[in-house]
């Protein structure tokens, strides 16, 4: 007689780091994923849409791995793929964000980028026509750190000019209504 398997479900991958809120910050910038659980050495992101999350846990032992690795280096136990439509601007999002593309990039339809504490990750597309690799420069790269960043700032001016379908008025309440 054989004992009938339990249902699993993937719930999360679970993410080492020196500071679980911090690199669950860098991710939920990187993903648009919001906190579901957030607890002193423990984070959790969930996608808006449902699914498996992505958790992380503050490990004081914490040693970022190697990739590629050689012999008797910290190897990688898994990496995180993402599947992007445009790989140039999901590069470009995530170095913005404060990841770091890999110097070696092992095919044309992916870039290995490392977050802030080390771990590998993948972004890659799919309709993509086979072909080389392309070198990704670092000039491209701070190019598009640039302009994502000039485009995400809000000046003062922003902050206090009303756009065309708003009122212009005072921003404090009145004296009279304190």
């Amino acid at each position: 007689m054989t004992t009938p398997r339990p249902t699993l479900t993937l719930s999360s991958t679970v993410l080492d780091a020196p500071d679980a809120a911090e690199l669950a910050d860098f991710y939920r910038r990187l993903l648009g994923w919001e906190p579901v659980q957030e607890e002193p050495d423990w984070v959790k992101l969930l996608p808006p849409g449902g699914g498996a999350g992505i958790s992380f846990q503050t490990e004081k032992a914490y040693v970022a791995p190697v990739w590629p690795a050689s012999p008797g280096d910290q190897l990688m136990m898994l990496h995180l793929d993402f599947e992007v439509t445009d790989l140039e601007a999901g590069v470009a999002h995530a170095v913005a964000e404060g990841a770091t593309p890999a110097e070696f990039q092992p095919q044309h339809d992916v870039r290995v980028l490392f977050d802030p504490v080390g771990h590998p990750f993948c972004l890659f597309v799919t309709d993509q026509v086979p072909g080389e690799t392309p070198a990704i420069s670092p000039e491209w790269v701070e190019e598009q750190t640039r302009d994502i960043k000039a485009q995400d700032e809000l000046t003062a001016a922003d902050a206090v000019t009303p756009g065309p379908h708003e009122k212009a008025g005072p921003m404090e309440p009145d004296a009279a209504s304190a």
